[in-house]
Parts: structure tokens; sequence; C-alpha cells
């Protein structure tokens, strides 16, 4: 079973490889992704198979990666009986449909796109069913409401499409973020989110205080993702994706990912008040009013959505009722409904194909036109209807077996046989419409196209689904049995129940209620049948409660009138307001832990000073405060000044024996300093007037006076904080731990580094990451940035040379700046490779020596501003190469992979490797692995740098084109 565990690792990522590769296949046709994306399921399909014997006999899987496993966080995949059943629908219907997709799909649309979002879309859902940790599970878990998104959202110039898409992403991600919170609860209950541990500690969590509060922000995450009440709303609107979509999200994948979570978390949650009555009561509400709501559908897919919604209802409602044979009700349903629904889907998409419309008030007597289609449409209708002699049937009776149990004496308990019978009687009405309004009647007129069966290939894959309904509806016990068996016991363990597959159970009350459904369904819709061929859209009673406009309401409630009046109330658009509230709210929050906890200051003690540090801390001072004086007037010199006490900072560090702080420090001095610089040009002129009364008027007086007080209130405060603890006895520190740990574990001398890269190497690539998102944050920003018009402006010294050139017939315009700066741009050309020699020895000495991966991109970094300052823009990227959002997309990458190569050899993630070479002529030198991650960190801060000085660069490019715009509306306002 060990040998077998590695091919849950190639399960689980040939999605994902499969996804990256996909978006670079031809888009001719699509038939090079659609082959390609079919051997990906399949494997994954085989895979799956090939693991059964593992899992048929209550076998387990498990296959364990070291992430940060102090803190309990590996990355484990499971698999056991319950999970291979999900993992085989996934692959199984995923090959299905990309076989469908590979004819439905237009020659027009981008194919490989579709493909590669479909592929990580089933890497993710393999993701949650492997999972043996809670934490992973809810990292899958928001990455299948994102690349549903992708799928939903595909037809993005559809609006329906986009806004299907935001409704599910906005709901079903909310539920997931909440689900996170409640996972997150569990674990630490339970002490680990190990999912085996959970799994076995159910009596410690229904016991424990927080049981309630687990329940409900978990039940968020599950009841969203399957669309029951009150969030159901967002499954019919994700219709507007394409059909191969909804045949595999909304009927096999993406909506059984809540279903999923609660049976897995069954044993632990399940059995208490509080569970029979929110799931219960959300169950039950969801299976009536979605059976309602099918039966007045005239669009085929927003139908099947919402008999999607009513089944989940159905697979929910049995979970609630704490019954294990309720849990292999809901199990068994949860297999059958997926062969069915997805037949129908893709039947419901071949007609759209083929006649160029959904509407079933357009639709009719398409059976002379496309016969195998319609008997395979009818079979399949049969089986969620709850025929017998079909799987819908056999899950039905179970589930009408258990509703008449008493499993708690209330209402609730009580009305649930009655709501079944109800609910599987609208199922009969909406099933026996959907074959009669499309198959029967008169023959179709003005159809868009003429009807006509499809492609064979295109509706194999119905015909297998709905050969899997026949078989397992004749002999469920040789077919479905086994595998159910292993499901069943995977999940209930010693608690299986004995359970019958068989066909006839003779005459009992489930088979009376089944044969009142059918009957009163067949009534039911031969009463309706003329009022449904000719209404609107909608359910009576309930065609003004539209989920879509509600969810509208409320996001704009929350995000545009509730945000604008807490914008008004407590904020302004002014930076100063701002930044006043943020200082006050962080002052608030250091002072108030202190004063509770009894914080006393030390005593100042007079000590000696050295004068010339002294000194140097005074001109920091004075600067620091100039800068602040200046800030608004003179801005210039107050960067300079500014300038001046990040210096007097640096110096600082060395003093104080911090010289990799100052290297540091330096470098990114210089580049802020140069990049705000490059700023400032584009900022409105403000001017002083000393005269301006509204200067030197009571109030203005009264606000600085408040704002120097806050402030000499939070620096005084950090003084006496700093002191206090530089100045008191401190036990021995972790500092020690790395001193004596930097060379031997980490292979370097330089601790510092050693930290950033191997010991607190995940939090330095988090930080990079950060960095990389605030980069492009920034760019994207000053992309869309326009200058105020008097900032368009030649600055006034460039007039004056442009003039002399103008002035002069043998000079041509910029000749002036050209001379003007020969010298200082011959020198920074000059610096360039000098630089990058000092980048270099930054970069290999900083395992040893102040150095490292950051101060070296920050320093090569100055070398591409030396270049655009000497040249200008278009001068550098007519003779340089600069692609920084490759560079920032390799570091990233690097980093990660040098993460990723540890566990090649049974190490936790990001483990560095340190061991000595001999090198020909230089001798014995250490080589880390952990230089290759700081390889990455040097890639993505250089990136990120230019890339932001590339965003300030090109305003000098727009700025001429915006001076001509500005005249040419000028010269039209003219008279």
């Amino acid at each position: 079973m060990e040998t077998a565990a590695p091919l849950l690792l190639i399960l689980s990522l040939a999605p994902f490889a499969g996804s990256l590769a996909a978006i670079f296949l031809p888009s001719d046709k699509g038939t090079a992704a659609a082959w390609f994306s079919g051997a990906v399921a399949l494997l994954c399909q085989l895979l799956v198979a090939g693991l059964y014997p593992l899992v048929a006999s209550g076998g387990v899987l498990r296959y364990d990666l070291q992430w940060l496993p102090e803190l309990g966080l590996n990355i484990t995949l499971r698999m056991d009986g319950f999970a291979w059943m999900f993992a085989s629908i996934i692959t199984a219907i995923g090959l299905l449909v990309v076989v469908y997709a590979r004819y439905y799909m237009s020659a027009s649309d981008p194919v490989p796109r579709f493909f590669s979002m479909f592929l990580a879309f089933m890497g993710a859902m393999l993701g949650i069913v492997l999972s043996g940790n809670i934490i992973q599970l809810a990292v899958f878990w928001e990455l299948t409401s994102i690349t549903s998104f992708l799928l939903i959202g595909y037809w993005h110039h559809n609006a329906q499409a986009r806004d299907g898409a935001r409704m599910a992403l906005t709901i079903t991600g909310t539920g997931g973020l909440c689900m996170f919170v409640g996972l997150i609860l569990m674990g630490h209950i339970v002490g680990s989110y190990d999912l085996d541990a959970v799994l076995s500690s159910g009596n410690v969590i229904r016991e424990h205080p927080l049981y309630t509060t687990v329940l409900i922000l978990i039940l968020l995450g599950a009841l969203t993702k399957s669309a029951q009440f009150p969030f159901h709303f967002w499954l019919p609107h994700a219709m507007a994706a394409p059909t191969p979509v909804s045949a595999y999200l909304h009927s096999a994948t993406l909506v059984k990912a809540g279903v999923f979570l609660l049976i897995r978390l069954w044993p632990v949650l399940a059995g208490t008040d509080a569970w029979f009555w929110i799931v219960g009561c959300a169950g039950l509400t969801t299976l009536l009013l979605g059976a309602y709501f099918a039966i007045f559908q005239q669009d085929l897919k927003g139908l099947l959505a919402y008999s999607t919604i009513s089944h989940l209802g159905l697979i929910t409602v049995l979970l609630s009722l704490g019954s294990p044979l309720a849990a292999v009700a809901a199990i068994f349903h949860t297999m059958n409904h997926a062969t069915f629904k997805a037949s129908l889907f893709m039947a419901a998409g071949i007609i759209d194909h083929e006649t160029g419309t959904r509407d079933m008030r357009k639709l009719s007597g398409l059976f002379r036109y496309m016969p195998f289609t319609a008997t395979l449409a009818m079979v399949a209708s049969a089986a969620m209807a709850g025929v017998p002699l079909l799987n819908g049937f056999l899950s039905k009776e179970m589930f009408f077996a258990e509703a008449i149990e008493t499993h708690r004496y209330n209402i609730l308990d009580t009305i649930t046989p009655y709501v079944a019978t109800l609910a599987s009687m609208f199922a009969v009405t909406y099933s026996l419409r959907f074959i009669y309004s499309v198959f029967f009647g008169p023959p179709p007129k003005d159809l868009p196209k003429i009807p006509h069966e499809p492609p064979h290939w295109m509706r194999a894959p119905i015909e297998f689904l709905v050969l899997a309904c026949l078989v397992v509806g004749v002999i469920p016990a040789f077919t479905i049995g086994p595998f159910l068996h292993a499901a069943v016991q995977s999940v209930l363990g010693d608690s299986t129940p004995v359970y019958s597959l068989a066909v006839w159970h003779g005459w009992n009350l489930p088979l009376a209620m089944s044969l009142v459904a059918l009957i009163g369904g067949v009534v039911l819709f031969l009463l309706m049948k003329s009022y449904l061929a000719t209404s609107i859209e909608g359910p009576p009673f309930f065609r003004r409660l539209e989920g879509q406009r509600i969810f509208e309401r409320v996001l704009v409630t929350l995000s545009w009138k509730w945000a604008r009046w807490l914008e008004r109330t407590a904020s302004s658009r002014r930076l100063q307001p701002q930044m006043r509230i943020l200082v006050f709210i962080a002052f608030v929050a250091g002072t108030l832990p202190l004063l509770l906890q009894g914080f006393k200051p030390s005593a100042m003690a007079l000590r000696s000073v050295d004068p010339a540090f002294a000194l140097l801390w005074i001109i920091g001072i004075i600067c620091a405060v100039g800068a602040a004086y200046q800030a608004k007037f003179h801005r210039l010199a107050a960067l300079v000044l500014l300038g001046g006490a990040g210096l007097v900072t640096c110096i600082t560090f060395v003093w104080l024996s911090a010289p990799d702080l100052a290297v540091t420090q330096l470098l990114v001095e210089i580049v802020t300093t140069v990049l705000i610089l490059l700023g400032l040009r584009w900022l409105p002129k403000r001017i002083e007037d000393p005269n301006d009364p509204e200067l030197m008027n009571f109030p203005v007086r009264l606000r600085r006076l408040r704002d120097l007080a806050l402030a000499l209130a939070c620096g005084v405060g950090m003084m006496l904080v700093s002191y206090t603890m530089m100045t008191r006895n401190i036990p021995d520190t972790i500092s020690s731990y790395f001193l004596e740990r930097a060379y031997s574990e980490g292979g370097g001398t330089n601790v510092v580094n050693v930290i950033l890269v191997d010991f607190r190497g995940f939090d330095t690539l988090g930080e990079i990451a950060v960095l990389c998102i605030v980069a492009l944050t920034v760019f994207s920003l000053l992309r869309r940035f326009r200058p105020a018009t008097e900032s368009l402006e030649k600055p006034e010294q460039q007039k004056i040379q442009n003039a002399f050139d103008d002035d002069h017939p043998d000079r041509k315009k910029g000749d002036s700046i050209a001379e003007y700066l020969l010298i200082p741009s011959v020198i920074m050309r000059w610096m360039f490779p000098v630089i990058g020699m000092l980048t270099a020895f930054l970069f290999f000495r900083g395992h040893d020596l102040p150095g490292g991966g950051f101060a070296a991109g920050i320093a090569m970094s100055i070398a591409f501003i030396l270049q655009y300052m000497a040249g200008g823009t278009r001068w550098v990227e007519e003779r340089l190469r600069i692609h920084p959002l490759r560079w920032m997309s390799i570091g990233l990458l690097v980093a990660m992979a040098t993460g990723l190569g540890s566990w090649l050899f049974g190490y936790p993630f990001l483990t560095s490797h340190m061991q000595y070479a001999n090198l020909p002529l230089i001798g014995k030198i250490p080589l880390a692995t952990a230089i290759l991650f700081d390889l990455g960190v040097f890639s993505l801060v250089l990136g990120a740098t230019v890339l932001i000085l590339i965003a300030l660069a090109h305003q000098s490019v727009r700025a001429p084109r915006a001076q001509v715009k500005a005249a040419r509306m000028a010269g039209k306002e003219t008279p």
C-alpha cells in the first residue's frame, strides 16, 4: 500500500500540469486541446480505477509531504472508499464531458483556454476529496470557487455569464471563508488539523462549547456550495455557462462539494438537535421549493438547475436525520444523481446546439428529428422522476423508507414524509414536462436551426450514462453494490448498518409513497399542461422574489450605500485626515494593553554618550522635523531632508554593528529617493503665500497643534517602550538559537541572511509574494494615473534650454539638454557594468557576509535607474530587453521550486542543504541550496523595482500626448 501512495500525488498534480500545458496548445478548432485534455482525464480515471483494490476492503491510502510539521500543517493526500467514489465521479464524468465538449464548443471560441480552466477545476475538486488535512481542504475549496468563476464566465462577452459568475463566486467564496474559520476552530478543539484525528474526535467536538459556532460556520460553506436555501439562487444564474460546464460543475462536481463535506464530517457533526434543525430545515425547504420552481421554468437548463437544487436538498434532508441508513441513502443518491443529471444536461446542450434555442415554448415534436437523443433523454428523465427499474427509483425508495421513521419527536420530523412525497410528485411533473414539451407535440416552427441528430461521439457520453442508469436500476447489487459498500464503510466504520439494494421489497409504505408521487405527478402535469405551454417564466406566488435582484440590492447596500456612509462619517478623501485616524487608532491600540497590564517605563538614567553619535542623532532629528515642516509647499526640500534622516539611520546601523541592515537601508534609501523624485514631477504645484489668511486663522493653527500633539504622543510613547525594552535584563532569547545553528544547519555565517532564506524562509516567501502583488498594484494605478493639467507644462529650466535651441538655426530642440547632461550621462552609462559586478559581489557573499538577494536586487535596480536618467525612456527600451514581469514570475517560481525540491529528498518544505565543493584553482567552497532561494528573491525584487520605475518613466512618454490633446481641446473651444 505504501508503494501505491505516491500515485495519489500524480493523480493530484496531473490535472494542474495538464491545465498549464493546455493553454499553449493551438486553438485551431480545439481538436488538439480536446485530445490532450481527454488523455489527462483518462490517465486520472485509470489511476483512480487502479487504486480501488487497496480501498475496497476498508483500507486508507495516505501520502504525506512535510510543510510546517511543527504547526501540524502538512500536505496530506488521503483516499478511502468514500474519497475513491467521489474521485471516480470527478474523473469519469470529467472524461465524458471532455469528449462531449469537443463537439459542442465552437471553433471560434478560445477552446484551449476552456480546457485549461476545465482541468484546473478538475484538479481542485480532486484536491478537496483527497485532502487529508482540513486546512488543505479549505484551500482547494476556495480554488474550486475561483476556477468555477472562470468557467461560468467563459463567454465573458455575455453580460448574463459575467453576472452569474460574479454571483457564484461571491456566494460560494464567502461561504468558503466562513467554513475556513470553522475548520480552524475545529482543529483548535481537536488539537490537530489532520482529517483522521478530526474524524476520531466526534464526541470531543460535539461536547465542546464552540460546537454550535463551528457547526454554523461549516454549514455556511457547505450550504452555499450546494445551493441550499437560502443560498440556492446562484445556481440557476450560473446556467449562462457553456453546457459542458453545467454538465460537469452543476451536476457531478461543484454543487456536490458541499454534500461531500456534509457526508465527510457526518460522523463528527451529526446527531445533535442543532444539526437536525439547521440541516433539516435547509434541506426540506430546498427540496420542496426547488421542485416547485422547476415546474415553471421555460428554459431547459433552468428546469434542470432547479431540479438539481431539489435533489441536493433531498440528500441534505437524509443527512439531517442522523440515521446510518439515511447516510447510506444519501451516498447512494449522490452517485445516482450524478449519472442521470449529467446526461440530462448534455442532452439539453445537444438540443440547444442543434436547434438554436432552449425555450420549451418553442420546442416540440423533436422526437421525429432526433429519436436517439430523445430516447436517451426520456430514460434519464425517468430516472430523475424515480421510475422503477432505474437507479433514481432505488435511492428515492431508501429516502422514503427513512422519511417515515421517527428520528426526533418534533414537527420537522413529522412533516418530512409528507414534504418528501409532495416534492417527489413535483419531480414527476417537471420530468414529464421536460419529455413532453420537447419531444412530443406538433413539429417546431421558426427555430433558428433545422433540428437533427448530433455527431455520434457527441451523443456517446449520454449513452454511457443512461446505460449506467439502466444497469444500476436492474441489478444494483452486482454493479454499484461493492463501490457503495466501500464508500459507506469508510464513512460509517463500525456503525455501518445492514441495508439491501434489492429492486423489490414487497408492498410497503415507501412503495405506496412512490406510487402516490408517480400518479399525482402525472395528474398534476395533465392539469397544468396547457398553462405551462404559454406561461411566463417563473413560479406563481414567487415571481417577484428574484434571487438576483435581492443579491444585487444587498451587494449595492453593502458595497456602496453603507460604504459611502462610512466614508462620509469616519473618513475623508484627503490623505492627512486618513493618516490622523490611522495613527490615532494605532496609538490607542498600542497604549491600552500597556495601561491594562500596568506598564511602567524604566527610570531615565544619565549615561555616557559618544558626542559624535549624539551629534549624528541631532542631525537626524533636525532632518526629520524639517522634512515634516517642509512637506506641504517645498517637496524637494522635504525629500532631501528625508533622505538625510534615512542616511543617519543607516549610519546608526553601522555604529550599532548591524552591517546587513545598513547595506539594505542605504540601497533602499537611494532607490526610494530617486523614485519619489521622479514622481514629484507630476504632482500639482503648491505655491506658498505667506499672506494667505487661511494659513493664519485660528482653526488651522488648532488643527496643526492637534496633529503635533498626536505625533509627539506616538513618538514619545515608542521612545519610552523602546528604552524600557533595551534597558531591562531580558532572559535568554531566540537569538542564541539562530547564532548556534546558523552555520551547522543553514550553512552560512551571516545569521541575518540565514534567517531570511532558511529558518524563516516561509516568511520570506510570503513577503516576496506580497511585494509582487504590491508592485503590480502600483503599476496598475500609475498606468491609469493622468497628471493634472498644470503639471503637464515643462519645467522652467527645460523651457529656457529649448528656447535657446529654437533661437539658433544650427541646433535642434533637445541639444542643450543633451550637452548639459553629457558628462553625467556618460558616467551613468559606464556605471551599469560596475553596478552589475557589485550586485554579483553582494549576492554571492550574502550567505556569509553582509549582502544577499534582496540587497543585490535593489543594487541592480539602481543600475537601471541610472540608465533611464541618462538616456530617457525610449533610449533605454530600444537598447535593453527589460521584462520586469518575467523577472518577477521567474523569481517567484524559483523560490517556490527551491522549497518544493526539498520534498524530493523527504524533507519539509524549504529545508536547505549545505555541502562543500572542491573547484579547480579555487579550492574548497561551501554551497547551500538556499542560494537558489536567494536567487528567486533577487529576481523578484529587481523586477518589482524596475516595474515601478517603468510606470513612472512612461509618464514622460504620455505627457506630450496629453499636451497635444489639451491643445486641441483648447483650439476647439476658442471662437
